[in-house]
């Protein structure tokens, strides 16, 4: 199981490297053999025992873990002004812990344990019919392998390009059960290199749908390149990468998410959030603001509708 702390940039935009590489190199909770347990025990006895046992785990880490506690009271404090109580804690984390257990049963292909409703889907279905390559911004809200798994039942090209070394033993398992899956995940350089870039160009060339998580500061990142801007009642930090990424492949852009709604419920949705990323060059700046303060919306949107789907733990505001 991953550490959910994973703070990205404590300090605001002026942090330091080691501030904000913490949620990029904070060592996974319970190790090697923890991971594995888990990948038996659910695989072996099935979701019903692994969602009972994930119970004592959501327990563990929030009596353990003061930083997620503090994340969560400051985040419920953004969204409906009031002070969580410790059922709400446990209800928010147990949400987290219980989406991270079912990764393992979707990448698996043991879809039969859920029911999955679809907003948009077809918009995904007619790029892939005219092989027209896009970009998707998500956000760490709900579960990113519930949408994988629609896309593989629907043979669609999708690509997800973000950060696993700070996860690695939870990736490295996830992609033992799918090795196909796990080969369409571009893995981003937290040094900043372009690789990733470059097979993101070629990729969107031919035609493949890219999805980005665009509401955590990478490693290194200039303050010209972080954008605060409003988001549950006070301005937040956000990178600009995914937009200027966005803007130099002149392709369209959707937001997506899959909400966790219940048991065993995940709605995905998927919504055009522009045709393209235009920056002028009299006003790139201003435009790019723009653009963010849009996602922000866009994730506002969507917290308010599954508020325990939030899976930021740190201070997402300082």
């Amino acid at each position: 199981m991953t550490d959910p702390a994973t703070p990205t940039d404590t300090k605001g935009p002026g942090a330091s490297a080691p501030a904000k590489a913490e949620w990029l190199t904070r060592r996974e909770r319970g190790g090697a053999f923890a991971i594995r347990f888990t990948v038996f025990l659910t695989t072996f006895f099935g979701r019903t025992i692994g969602r009972f046992l994930a119970r004592f785990v959501t327990l563990y880490y929030l009596a353990t873990t003061r930083t997620v506690r503090d994340a969560l009271r400051t985040y419920y404090r953004h969204l409906d002004g009031r002070t969580a109580s410790f059922g709400d804690l446990y209800r928010h984390l147990f949400r987290f812990v219980a989406c991270t257990l079912d990764a393992f049963f979707l990448v698996s292909g043991k879809t039969h344990h859920f029911e999955v409703t679809r907003d948009g889907h077809e918009i995904l279905a007619d790029l892939r019919d005219r092989k027209q390559g896009a970009i998707l911004l998500g956000a760490h809200v709900g579960s990113f392998y519930a949408m994988r798994m629609a896309s593989k039942n629907e043979s669609l090209p999708l690509y997800a390009l973000m950060y696993t070394k700070n996860a690695r033993m939870l990736n490295e398992a996830l992609g033992q059960l799918d090795p196909e899956s796990q080969a369409r995940v571009l893995e981003l350089d937290p040094e900043g290199g372009i690789d990733a870039m470059i097979k993101v160009k070629e990729l969107v060339d031919q035609g493949a749908i890219i999805a980005i998580l665009a509401d955590r500061i990478p490693l290194g990142a200039p303050p010209d390149r972080i954008v605060r801007v409003p988001f549950l009642g006070e301005d937040a930090s956000f990178p600009m990468g995914p937009f200027l990424l966005a803007s130099s492949l002149k392709c369209p852009v959707y937001t997506t998410f899959g909400l966790s709604r219940g048991s065993k419920r995940y709605d995905l949705n998927c919504h055009l959030f522009a045709e393209r990323i235009e920056l002028p060059r009299k006003d790139r700046k201003g435009a790019l603001e723009a653009y963010v303060r849009q996602y922000a919306a866009k994730l506002e949107e969507a917290v308010k509708k599954a508020p325990d789907n939030w899976f930021n733990f740190y201070d997402f505001w300082r």
